[in-house]
């Protein structure tokens, strides 16, 4: 079970999660999400360990390549920062037996995570938190983090990286998913052209879909966790699953134009649309990748 700890990461000083910028994004509409995500709704990449997997099983086998990583035992307690609606501890409790703790910033994710784990038949703790990880000071066993440091502004990706490790014991794993980008200094070496439509793509996600973030490199993710006392045990690229699964997304949405206007307006089911569309080009391309690292506790 988690034990309470101080989080050495604040220093004496509280760094505020960005609880605004969060919530413009997941708490636009629980309606809208569902129009495009599988039933679990799975807010991250997807893994297509079958060409014939439907977009369901293929984010059910992320989970299970994700949670499979973490060595996870009966009793444990796992965390998941940027918990999103809950399917992964929905996974880790009935498959692996184990305690589940989720963070998030979402009003609607912590009541929808909630409800569904209160729903699970088991004896096994299930706590959904409305709290960041800078608020956050318990031990626990194992951590997973798919797709939540994108959401973080890069100064506190070094703070994010000593937390978890004071979270964990010496051994422990955690697993964390992020979408990478390249200094664009790395751009020509790599084969490709810095031209301004690519820019302003950049510039509409930092400022229409995800205020506040950044995007890491896998530069930032292995040697600031070094810096913290995790060493690399895997990173396992998966950019062509992204592009098969944004692809996918987006002619679900395309498909339930009317819902989803319904349940917001023609302007956000174009924000989208355009979001979904034009990251799925720079997956194609190679300008953002795909990394699930697996990081152990010295």
């Amino acid at each position: 079970m988690a034990k309470p700890m101080l989080n050495p990461s604040k220093g004496g000083d509280s760094m505020e999660p960005h609880f605004e910028e969060v919530q413009a994004h997941y708490d636009l509409s629980d309606d809208f999400f569902g129009t495009f995500q599988d039933p679990s709704r799975t807010y991250s990449c997807a893994y297509f360990e079958r060409d014939d997997m439907t977009l369901e099983e293929a984010q059910m086998a992320k989970i299970d390549l994700a949670l499979g990583k973490l060595n996870l035992q009966p009793g444990m307690t796992l965390l998941d920062i940027g918990c999103g609606w809950g399917s992964v501890m929905q996974r880790a409790v009935e498959k692996f037996d184990v305690n589940v703790i989720g963070l998030t910033l979402s009003k609607n994710q912590c009541k929808f995570a909630q409800e569904l784990l209160d729903g699970l038949d088991t004896d096994r703790s299930r706590r959904v938190l409305l709290r960041g990880w800078e608020q956050f000071d318990e031990r626990v066993d194992a951590i997973i983090s798919l797709e939540a440091i994108e959401a973080f502004p890069q100064e506190r990706y070094a703070p994010f990286f000593k937390a978890c490790s004071s979270y964990l014991p010496s051994g422990g794993h955690m697993v964390i998913q992020a979408i990478l980008g390249h200094p664009l200094k790395r751009w020509p070496e790599m084969g490709i052209p810095i031209v301004m439509s690519d820019l302003k793509f950049m510039r509409f996600i930092a400022k229409e879909i995800f205020p506040g973030g950044s995007v890491p490199s896998d530069d930032d993710i292995i040697n600031l966790s070094a810096e913290a006392g995790f060493t690399l045990e895997r990173n396992h690229l998966l950019d062509e699953h992204y592009v098969r699964t944004l692809d996918m997304w987006a002619e679900a949405l395309e498909a339930a134009h009317d819902a989803a206007v319904a349940a917001t307006s023609q302007e956000v089911y174009d924000r989208y649309m355009k979001y979904l569309v034009g990251c799925s080009d720079f997956f194609k391309r190679g300008i953002s990748q795909l990394g699930q690292f697996t990081l152990v506790k010295a």
